[in-house]
């Protein structure tokens, strides 16, 4: 038996639950349909009930958009139940093949970092299982949502893709400055984690050959290089982020005045300017995920 998963093993126990994942992109469009009742409700509200001023509209309208806010909540309850149960048959599959494989690692080559082996199972329970698994879904989205804006009017959807090219830009930039640092954290964390775990099982022998104070040296130096580029990456990243909050927060703002310009020219209803920056909103939503 090979020390190592072969990728071919792990793609076809993915593969055989490959109708499982249709299922579930089939239940995140109906979905992402759903979360377009919010817009298409304030758009009815504002251009049919309220000049007609019939309660009887109006109220027909909110349970009609209960009604689909109560669907969209059963599907994703069922949509997270189902991942969550095949990220639990994934890992029941594989780890007892992974933890033999870290095992044998360990044992023939002194591997330290065999254990990385079921972290690494762990990490992909958790995407399968996680809201990375939902974005992925949620991506061919982004260009419908736009679309639906550039329906209502082109000045309101050019501004659309423009805040969404320059989020998408600024999300690049936040991946290209703290990629580095924290690989880099990655590995130092790793090294010093399998550091500490061999020092404490040979205790007995370092103590008696007086190793100790040389080892404790070598583990704080790792953790330190560990910190100090965690500490990079995260300042980094926490400009970046600060700047990405304030563009978004900007847009969602201006979208609106830019729909009242149009409304108050008539280019479009007041209801499609509250309907355009709801729908905004979703789409900036969907980058940040």
């Amino acid at each position: 038996m090979t020390p190592t998963l072969p990728y071919n093993e792990i793609a076809a126990v993915i593969r055989a639950r490959s109708k499982v994942f249709w299922t579930i992109g089939i239940f995140t469009a109906l979905i992402n349909l759903l979360m377009l009742v919010p817009s298409i409700y304030m758009l009815q509200v504002y251009d049919r009930a309220l000049p007609s001023r019939n309660e009887i509209t109006l109220l027909m309208l909110t349970l009609i958009m209960l009604s689909m806010f109560g669907v969209m909540a059963l599907l994703e309850y069922v949509r997270s139940m189902v991942v969550i149960r095949i990220g639990s048959q994934l890992d029941m599959q594989l780890n007892t093949r992974i933890y033999t494989a870290a095992f044998e690692s360990n044992l023939k080559n002194g591997s330290s970092d065999a254990g990385q082996m079921l972290n690494d199972l762990t990490t992909l329970r958790q995407f399968l299982t996680g809201s990375a698994l939902f974005a992925f879904f949620d991506a061919p989205w982004f260009p419908i949502y736009l679309l639906v804006i550039f329906l209502f009017n082109p000045w309101l959807g050019l501004f659309a893709l423009v805040g969404s090219l320059l989020l998408i830009a600024l999300a690049i930039m936040n991946e290209v400055l703290s990629r580095k640092p924290l690989g880099e954290a990655s590995k130092l964390s790793i090294m010093s984690g399998n550091l500490a775990s061999t020092n404490l099982r040979n205790a007995e022998v370092i103590e008696a050959l007086g190793m100790l104070p040389n080892l404790k040296r070598r583990w704080f130096g790792l953790h330190q290089r560990f910190l100090n580029n965690q500490r990079i990456a995260s300042e980094r990243s926490a400009r970046v982020t600060s700047i990405t909050k304030f563009v978004r927060l900007s847009l969602q703002s201006l979208v609106l005045g830019l729909g009242g310009w149009l409304a108050i020219d008539g280019h479009i209803t007041p209801g499609m300017m509250i309907a355009g920056s709801i729908l905004m909103g979703r789409t900036l939503a969907r980058l940040n995920r």
